[in-house]
């Protein structure tokens, strides 16, 4: 009997949902296009009218070949009669791009998918190419704008939509050119949110997510079900080389007050309060008798900075900055980072048990108010990082950004990449002020040490 009732039941149930149909001994199998009369749900539709806007990005990068010095010898050259000119290489490099404005052509990317690309590609869905031109890029948040010929009626743009809004366990479609393979589509979920500390990025509020993302996806599109752009991919997690279901985006309220200042100023201009800052501890909270732990705690405040002017003191906690919260020290430098030298700034803090908003103008980062580092270090652009140490610790140190050549720097052998670790042998070197306030001492003798390449060099400034 229950043989039976099984047979009878549950038999033509699974075949109904299975879409079996079997017709004089004739059976065909698949997926049912709509049960009840009503439509099986799919990312189709949507990916009809998002996909035309995320282009593949090539690019191409000529390097100078290393010769061996055998061959760089004149006479080793006129023996055999070589030629003169040196022989150059072609680099190439493939990545994605989200067109975000049809009437400007404007398309956004990594940075890293066009770092140091003489000639930039890009191909649209229906294979048409073109020559973009690179309006702006910035390393530290990974993003760059580039602009191709206005043919607005050939293209499609991806609505920005407010990453704020997102909420872990959300489905999101992630659309690139993963290893080349052309346009693929990959679906998942938010798997976290405000994702810091990972060492990608200088500025990092990654959006994780489980849709698979592999090489070649940078800077393509993370949509949500809307179709609306919510992030940019940028990087995974590859312990093995391949996808692990850990992929991280730039969430799209960060790229797009990147791309703003990249559209009108071809560079981002970050500003900086001079202020060191702590995640709130429990012990903390309770100390200051605070009602939840969010913001930061201000431990130290640089002399002369933008904060001091302002009347910031060491234990201040920050819990906002222009009506924004601040959800823990990573957050306000994320939030300070998107804001341009000389701009002001509204901060809420908690001070004594009382709610206090001070208005700061933000300094030029890296230089604060009254710093000027010395002429010996003339050309270099400096700016202070955060490494780890052989014991896992955080350090703040000094690294040379660029230099320009013909400078004062360039001539003393300093390059970009350059880790400024002391001055005279003796003296650590954690920021831009304790360097400029040390250059600035009198002295017969002054030197800097650096670290290049994982070898330590002693470069004399007088």
């Amino acid at each position: 009997m229950q043989k039976t009732l099984f047979a009878v039941v549950f038999v033509p149930l699974l075949a109904a949902g299975l879409g079996l149909l079997c017709w004089h001994n004739a059976c065909f199998a698949g997926l049912p296009v709509s049960i009840n009369g009503q439509p099986l749900p799919s990312l189709a539709p949507m990916l009809d009218a998002v996909t035309p806007a995320v282009v593949n990005i090539s690019t191409s990068t000529h390097i100078e070949a290393q010769e061996s010095p055998l061959f760089s010898d004149p006479i080793f050259r006129y023996f055999f009669d070589l030629p003169k000119q040196k022989k150059n290489k072609e680099n190439n490099s493939l990545g994605s791009g989200v067109i975000i404005d049809a009437r400007k052509g404007y398309v956004v990317t990594n940075h890293h998918v066009i770092d140091k690309a003489d000639t930039i590609t890009v191909t649209l869905r229906n294979g048409e190419n073109f020559t973009a031109q690179l309006i702006g890029a910035d390393a530290e948040t990974d993003v760059a704008l580039l602009q191709i010929p206005i043919k607005a009626h050939q293209l499609t743009a991806l609505k920005i939509s407010d990453s704020e809004s997102l909420r872990v366990g959300d489905f999101v479609v992630a659309i690139g050119n993963p290893f080349g393979l052309g346009q693929t589509v990959t679906s998942g979920i938010v798997s976290a949110l405000g994702r810091t500390g990972l060492g990608i990025e200088g500025y990092e509020d990654f959006i994780q997510t489980d849709a698979s993302i592999n090489p070649g996806n940078s800077g393509g599109a993370l949509v949500n079900l809307r179709g609306e752009l919510i992030g940019i991919n940028t990087a995974i997690l590859a312990p093995s080389g391949g996808n692990v279901g850990i992929g991280f985006a730039i969430p799209s309220s960060m790229v797009k007050k990147i791309i703003a200042h990249l559209a009108e100023y071809g560079e981002i201009q970050r500003g900086t309060l001079g202020v060191s800052v702590q995640d709130l501890s429990p012990d903390l909270v309770h100390a200051f008798d605070l009602e939840q732990q969010q913001g930061a705690v201000v431990i130290e405040v640089a002399e002369d900075s933008a904060a001091a002017q302002a009347g910031l003191k060491v234990g201040d906690v920050i819990t906002a900055i222009n009506g924004k919260a601040v959800r823990n020290a990573a957050d306000m430098r994320n939030q300070v980072g998107l804001v341009r030298a000389g701009e002001k700034v509204d901060l809420g803090l908690q001070r004594n048990r009382h709610t206090v908003h001070i208005n700061v103008q933000l300094a030029e980062q890296g230089v604060a108010s009254g710093d000027s580092v010395s002429d010996s270090l003339q050309g270099a652009s400096l700016k202070e990082i955060k490494l780890k140490t052989d014991a896992g610790r955080n350090a703040q140190r000094v690294q040379i950004t660029a230099v320009e050549t013909d400078s004062q720097a360039w001539d003393l052998g300093l390059r970009q990449g350059d880790l400024i670790l002391s001055v005279n042998r003796r003296i650590r070197v954690q920021s831009i002020h304790d360097l400029a306030q040390l250059l600035n001492q009198g002295g017969q003798y002054l030197s800097i040490q650096i670290l290049r390449d994982d070898t330590t060099y002693s470069v004399r400034l007088r």
